[in-house]
């Protein structure tokens, strides 16, 4: 079988997935990996990549690119996101990904982002209906609504995300509900033109939020993907958890079952995001999904490579 890899560099962290294609086409896991690295610290208020999170991105980039061709990938495809699409050095961070992995790296638009996050919602969960899938991100968090066929019929990314709300809204242990309150009222405004979602949707969330949140929610300690893919959770579950996380002070939060230490500081601000998101498009519940965006990438670049 032919054995490809995808990193997909995100504002709040560095994910690898090497992979091996079947002949019918199908896609299945070899190594996955995943580092928190916070690349887009501070960028929402400075547009720069600071040279501490540059270093301790691309090292992880760079360890995953070699540990990829070790195992025998015939090609790696490598993606940046929010962080680098609204830094002023983003070119100086390309240049060192180059340089690292050997592989030129490429920004992704909002738009190419969502595509690409949505196939790999598809592929898994589509085809009975109408799908609208969330991918939650450091920077960014993208909509995008399709039908039974995979026909997209709207996409778009928005400028929050778990790292920029954190940063942008939250400044006290744990957070003030003044704080909260400011966040959710820009949030609901932010996704006040989301359409309408058709009759029978089925509403998927890809990226570490959700399935932090699902993990949390169901206390699934340690993280097993097998159980967190395909989970449902519920609008009162979503609810529950995002209360109760709001309400631990963060050296709490470090220690809760199914939560990365490392992402205690932004889990807030992201299941803020995910709870008003169920509220804006009137879903009742919502599949997780453990995959996203880098299965995308992998299965439009890869595809149909020999």
């Amino acid at each position: 079988m032919s054995r490809y890899a995808a990193i997909d560099i995100g504002t709040n962290s560095v994910l690898l997935l090497v992979a091996e294609r079947d002949p019918a086409g199908r896609w299945s896991a070899v190594e996955e990996r995943a580092e928190i690295t916070r690349l887009g610290k501070g960028v929402d208020q400075s547009k720069t990549l600071s040279a501490e999170s540059m270093e301790t991105t691309l090292d992880a980039v760079g360890r995953f690119a070699n540990e990829a061709k070790s195992i025998g990938v015939k090609g790696l495809a490598i993606s940046a996101t929010s962080a680098a699409r609204d830094a002023s050095n983003g070119k100086v961070f390309l240049d060192g990904v180059l340089q690292r992995a050997g592989v030129p790296a490429e920004i992704l638009s909002g738009d190419e982002e969502a595509r690409l996050s949505f196939a790999s919602a598809f592929a898994d969960f589509g085809g009975a209906g109408p799908l609208v899938a969330i991918d939650i991100g450091g920077g960014s968090t993208e909509f995008i609504f399709g039908d039974a066929t995979g026909a997209i019929s709207y996409r778009h990314s928005f400028d929050v995300g778990s790292v920029r709300m954190t940063e942008r809204f939250i400044k006290t242990d744990p957070p003030a509900e003044v704080e909260l309150g400011a966040m959710e009222k820009f949030l609901r405004e932010t996704f006040a033109p989301l359409p309408r979602a058709a009759a029978g949707f089925r509403f998927v969330g890809v990226a570490g939020t959700v399935t932090t949140i699902c993990a949390v929610a169901k206390k699934i300690e340690p993280y097993d993907a097998t159980l967190v893919h395909g989970a449902e959770l519920t609008r009162a579950e979503i609810d529950a958890t995002v209360t109760r996380l709001a309400h631990l002070p963060l050296p709490l939060r470090r220690t809760l079952p199914g939560l990365q230490p490392k992402r205690a500081d932004v889990i807030v601000a992201g299941g803020l995001i995910l709870k008003v998101a169920v509220d804006c498009i009137a879903a009742s519940s919502v599949t997780v999904s453990d995959r996203g965006l880098r299965w995308g990438l992998l299965a439009d670049r890869f595809g149909k490579a020999p």
